[in-house]
């Protein structure tokens, strides 16, 4: 088991929030550019 502190991140394209890897992304993490289906979705908005 590794740490939280210790897996790879990433910064959401969608709110430039960084987010971690996830074991459902293990197989595709180099394509994963979101960190949630809401950020996927709104993907073309700017949030204030």
């Amino acid at each position: 088991m590794r740490k939280k502190a210790e897996l790879p991140s990433k910064t959401c394209a969608g709110c430039g929030l960084p987010f971690a890897w996830r074991k459902k992304w293990e197989r595709d993490w180099d394509s994963v550019r979101y960190c949630s289906e809401r950020c996927r979705r709104n993907k073309g908005r700017v949030e204030a």
